[in-house]
């Protein structure tokens, strides 16, 4: 009798056992569809469980001791769907497919929601696909991802400046200008997400502290397809841009190609104030710069090609043209006694021109070896050649002495050479993932100063002031890491190690400076989730940060008689070390970190009372360490109105050795602040409407303390004709509140400077969509780190 009860209750007994069910959302294009909401109800229609989809449309479910469940799966752009999985039957994952929601329903609005922030283990994830900022461009986009702070143009991340920029997880490798450029001419359409790595994996080489990587659309339907677009720049001057895209798929063939004509004036306020303890004088140099360029060109062009099911061959070309950038600076002096009184002064006149050019060119295939492994090798050549031209006349008029004045001529020419290759293979199955590398690189530069001066009214040349500078590195890498992710716990551990070997040669006075070595860059991630949606993490990571190119040059750049800029050939890379626990739940994302920088190379002034100059170097100050909270929070109050804040509180610390020769601490407590709402003004969503607040307490940086700053900006987006003509206003700055003061005091050093750059403008873009609008970028070409030292 017993065996037969047994028998009768087995079934009972085994599902009385928790389970775990797995599967995947997608649409009727087969496409994966992340972060969406799934309801688990038992057999009474009790709510048991909530969860999303990650980042794959994957969702696992376990603990489960039902016989049968409900899921109910809902989307803001899909039907909701019902489905009642018989756990008796259940044997492999699921499949679920979502539709479109194509009803027209009256007086009914369905808005698109604001970016979400989703937490993964090594990275946090800004989804901008379909979403109200999607309508700006690359550049604004980065500006607006929570954890991003922006001054002046200037992007940091918890307060560190060295950041890495990749497109799917590929490097952009411009930097600077050039970068922006590259960022303001890649359509917000374009990108799905943002995602902000603060320990970078060991796939990504050593070099930054943080990465910001723009996730793009991939293609997936064929036809073609082109854009037309213009901005208009009115600052204190005018400027502005205009290009086309096109992009092309067709079977196995993949092509984009783009050109954009940039000109305008640029402009930037300044002044100059120089305290001299010894001969209590006061110093002060007002310098309005206004530079014109009348031809900026940037050209991309990039194929795909796939040779089989296996195999994919991808190259692509990028350039930008500079041929002549140029202006003329009037700089007067006047220099104050301890009375208050001007009692001499001088003027210089800085007459200039520059020239600039990149080519970039690089190769890749990738090639599946199974189900679960692939491989893919990038070849990666890239040039950068830049000449610049002063002529300097200076009117001197001292206090006891006769009026004179002097002129001098540099011509500065450098042209740097990269060439990398490198290896990487992947696998992956449910649970474990494991991924492993090679790279090598080779780097030659050349800096050439020819400095001349005016002596009995006729100009010689300066050999003592005139400088030739070589330099080579050659970098090797290994990497390898291993991800488990066996339910609720997530973990991931790397170690990638680098081998530098590099020699630089200083003409005058003629110095060789030699070093090699090894360093070795672990990364630990770990990751917990709850039953009810908790998360928590932790993650560690040794990063790198080599100086760019241009500040090892020992060369002496003039700006005028007393101040100039130089570089230091023996400057050591920045070893960083980062430390991160963080905590998300319903949105609210929230980042404990602690940073620790040994040997920071960062630009600061030195006076030199002897001769009156103020000199900015290059240099290696002893440490920096801060740590910090940083939250993100989105609230969305209305279908067509939502809240957004992003805030982040530091104290930071700097440590440098002053002229003195003694040890100073420079420390903040420091707080960025990012407050913004949208509205969708319609039905269709076509007309956008957002207002935002971006603030800047002092911040410091080795010598310096920087003045807090802020910014006010509106931007509002119309489209036109079935969204193939789309207008935007942009008023940025309204206020013109971004303006800086940046002060050293210490010992007997006493000066600080204004900055104003030009940010208080509004913009109008103009951008026409023709051909199949379906058809998405073509894939970027992974690209290295070195040339983001140029």
């Amino acid at each position: 009798m017993y065996k037969f009860l047994l028998l009768l209750f087995f079934p009972l007994m085994l599902f009385s056992q928790k389970q775990k069910i797995e599967g995947t959302v997608v649409n009727i294009q087969n496409e994966k569809l992340p972060l969406v909401t799934i309801e688990v109800y038992d057999s009474q229609n009790t709510l048991i469980k909530k969860l999303m989809t990650g980042e794959n449309g994957d969702f696992s479910i376990d603990g489960i001791s039902e016989t049968s469940i409900k899921l109910i799966f809902n989307d803001l752009e899909y039907n909701q769907l019902e489905e009642t999985i018989d756990l008796v039957k259940y044997n492999k994952p699921l499949t679920i497919m979502l539709k479109k929601n194509i009803k027209d329903i009256e007086e009914v609005v369905m808005i698109k929601q604001k970016p979400v922030v989703t937490r993964k283990i090594d990275r946090l994830s800004f989804n901008v696909e379909n979403s109200n900022i999607s309508t700006l461009n690359a550049w604004e986009i980065l500006k607006k991802t929570p954890g991003v702070t922006s001054s002046n143009d200037v992007l940091s991340i918890k307060g560190s400046q060295s950041i890495l920029v990749t497109i799917n997880d590929k490097k952009a490798m411009l930097t600077g200008d050039e970068l922006k450029s590259l960022l303001e001419n890649t359509q917000g359409e374009e990108i799905k997400s943002v995602e902000v790595i603060t320990n970078t994996p060991a796939k990504y080489e050593a070099s930054g502290s943080a990465v910001l990587n723009i996730m793009m659309k991939k293609n997936t339907i064929e036809g073609y397809r082109g854009i037309i677009s213009s901005k208009y720049v009115q600052s204190q001057y005018a400027k502005g841009v205009a290009g086309i895209s096109q992009y092309y798929k067709k079977d196995k063939l993949s092509l984009m190609a783009s050109y954009y004509l940039g000109a305008g004036t640029y402009y930037r306020e300044g002044t100059d104030y120089v305290n001299y303890v010894e001969d209590q004088t006061r110093w002060i140099s007002i310098m309005d710069r206004k530079d014109q360029n009348k031809s900026q060109n940037t050209v991309n062009f990039n194929i795909d090609y796939e040779i089989d099911s296996l195999t994919n061959l991808s190259l692509n070309y990028a350039g930008s043209f500079s041929p002549k950038s140029f202006g003329t600076y009037n700089v007067p002096t006047l220099i104050y006694n301890n009375q208050n009184n001007v009692e001499s002064k001088y003027t210089t006149i800085n007459d200039h021109y520059s020239r600039s050019i990149n080519n970039v060119l690089s190769f890749q295939v990738d090639r599946k070896l199974s189900e679960k492994s692939n491989i893919s090798w990038i070849n990666y050549f890239a040039g950068n050649n830049a000449k610049k031209y002063q002529n300097v006349l200076t009117y001197l008029d001292f206090v006891n002495q006769d009026p004179e004045e002097n002129n001098f001529i540099t011509h500065n020419k450098s042209d740097v050479q990269l060439y990398s290759t490198h290896a990487d293979y992947q696998w992956k199955n449910e649970k474990w993932e494991i991924e492993s590398g090679v790279k090598y690189s080779l780097v030659k530069t050349n800096s050439v100063l020819q400095f001349s001066e005016s002596e009995n009214g006729a100009l010689q040349y300066r050999p003592d002031k005139s400088n030739v500078f070589d330099y080579h590195e050659h970098n090797f890498g290994l990497y390898s890491s291993l991800a488990y992710n066996p339910g609720k716990w997530n973990f991931k551990a790397g170690l990638r190690a680098e081998k530098t070997d590099l020699e630089g040669i200083v003409s005058e006075p003629y110095e060789v400076n030699k070093n090699n070595y090894w360093k070795l860059f672990p990364t630990l991630y770990a990751q917990y989730t709850t039953t009810n949606n908790h998360q928590f993490g932790m993650s560690y990571g040794k990063r790198i940060s080599r100086p760019s190119y241009s500040w090892l040059n020992p060369a002496k750049s003039y700006y005028n008689l007393f101040s100039y800029f130089q570089g230091d050939p023996k400057l050591k890379a920045t070893m960083i070390h980062n430390l991160n626990f963080n905590y998300t739940y319903k949105d609210w994302n929230l980042d404990f970190y602690y940073r620790k920088e040994i040997d920071p190379s960062m630009e600061i002034s030195f006076q030199e009372p002897s001769t009156n100059s103020l000199i900015y170097r290059f240099t290696n100050i002893e440490k920096d360490q801060a740590y910090g909270l940083s939250l993100y929070k989105n609230f969305q109050i209305k279908p067509w109105w939502s809240f957004s804040l992003s805030e982040n509180l530091e104290h930071n610390e700097n440590y440098f050795v002053g002229i003195d020769s003694i040890l100073y601490k420079n420390k903040v407590w420091n707080w960025s602040s990012d407050l913004s709402t949208s509205f969708t003004l319609d039905k269709n969503s076509d007309w956008k409407l957002e207002i935002g607040h971006q603030y800047n307490s002092p911040s410091i940086q080795g010598t310096f303390t920087i003045s807090g700053s802020s910014s006010t900006y509106l931007v509002m987006n119309r489209k036109f004709f079935s969204k193939k003509l789309e207008a935007s206003l942009f008023f940025n700055d309204i206020f013109k509140t971004s303006q800086e003061q940046v002060t050293t005091k210490y010992s007997n050093q006493d000066n600080y400077f204004l900055d104003y750059r030009d940010t208080q403008n509004f913009i109008i873009s103009i951008k026409f969509n023709f051909g199949n609008q379906a058809v998405k970028n073509a894939k970027t070409i992974e690209k290295v780190e070195e040339q983001d030292r140029m």
